[in-house]
C-alpha cells in the first residue's frame, strides 16, 4: 500500500513539474531583440566550444535575468557537426543546451535566429581540448531535471522583491540535489572545468617568504555559475560577427546623414 501511494505521489509531483516547466519555458509573443544580429555571418564564424548566450524571451528568462543582474538568461555550446547529423548534404550547425523541461538536448543553430545573442570564445585551446569539451556535453545528452522537484521551479515564479545582491546568485541553486540539471550555464561551466580552463575562478595571493607573490586559483562550484559569467570571464573573448566580416562604417547608408 505505501509503494503504491508513493508511486502516485511521485506520478502527481512530476505532473505538476511538468506543467510547471512548460508554463516557464513559455514565450513572450512580443518580445524584440535589442540589437540587430547578422545571424548568417555569426553562424559563419561559430567554432566548437564557443559559448553561445541567449537573451531569452521565455517566463523563467526574466527571473533568472533579475537574479543575475544581466541580459543574458541562457547559454549553449556550440558544437558544430559533432554529432555527424547532415541537411542538404552539409552538417548541421548545433547546440547542446539544458533545459527545465527537456533537459539536455541537442538543438540547431537555427532555433535562436532573431534572438539576441552573444559569443564568448575560450583562448587558446587546443583542437583537442576543443573537442574535449564538446565530447564532454555530448556525454550529458539525455541528462533530464527531476521535475519532482516542483519546489525549486516554484522559486521561478517568486514576484521580483528585493534581494540582497549577494544572495541573488545563490538563489539560482537552493533546493536542487543536482543544480546542474536545472541551469543551463552549470553543465557547460563542468564541461570546461573538466579541462581546468577558468572562467571565473576565485583568485587569492600566496605570500612567499621570498617577497614574490603567487595567484593561486581554485574552481568555483559549478552550481554558483550564470550565463553572464561567461561574458564577464576575463579568459573568453566576446567574438562580434560585425567586426569580424572587416566591418567599415564609411560603407553604412544613413537616411539623414550628418556633415
Amino acid at each position: 500500500m505505501f509503494e503504491k501511494m508513493q508511486r502516485a505521489m511521485n506520478a502527481f509531483l512530476h505532473n505538476c513539474g511538468h506543467f510547471l516547466a512548460r508554463h516557464l519555458h513559455s514565450r513572450h509573443p512580443r518580445y524584440t531583440p535589442a540589437v540587430h544580429v547578422d545571424f548568417d555571418k555569426l553562424c559563419e564564424i561559430l567554432r566548437p566550444g564557443d559559448v553561445v548566450l541567449v537573451e531569452g524571451n521565455e517566463r523563467i528568462s526574466g527571473a533568472i535575468k533579475y537574479l543575475t543582474q544581466s541580459t543574458w538568461s541562457h547559454a549553449a555550446l556550440f558544437i558544430g557537426g559533432a554529432m555527424g547529423d547532415t541537411k542538404n548534404g552539409q552538417a548541421n550547425l548545433q547546440l547542446i543546451e539544458v533545459n527545465l523541461h527537456e533537459g539536455c538536448i541537442v538543438s540547431p543553430v537555427e532555433k535562436y535566429r532573431g534572438f539576441n545573442l552573444r559569443i564568448c570564445r575560450p583562448s587558446s585551446l587546443t583542437d583537442a581540448e576543443r573537442m574535449a569539451v564538446v565530447g564532454f556535453m555530448i556525454d550529458k545528452l539525455g541528462l533530464r531535471y527531476d521535475l519532482r522537484n516542483i519546489f525549486d521551479l516554484l522559486r521561478y515564479f517568486m514576484p521580483p522583491l528585493p534581494v540582497p545582491s549577494r544572495w541573488r546568485r545563490r538563489m539560482l541553486a537552493i533546493g536542487s540535489g543536482d543544480p546542474t540539471r536545472a541551469i543551463c550555464s552549470t553543465l557547460i561551466a563542468q564541461a570546461f572545468q573538466s579541462i581546468n580552463y577558468p572562467i571565473l575562478p576565485e583568485v587569492t595571493v600566496n605570500d612567499a617568504e621570498n617577497s614574490v607573490q603567487q595567484e593561486i586559483f581554485h574552481i568555483r562550484h559549478h552550481s554558483l555559475f550564470a550565463p553572464r559569467d561567461f561574458d564577464l570571464s576575463p579568459y573568453m573573448e566576446v567574438v562580434k560577427p560585425t567586426l569580424e566580416s572587416k566591418f567599415d562604417f564609411h560603407t553604412l547608408v544613413w537616411e539623414n546623414p550628418g556633415p
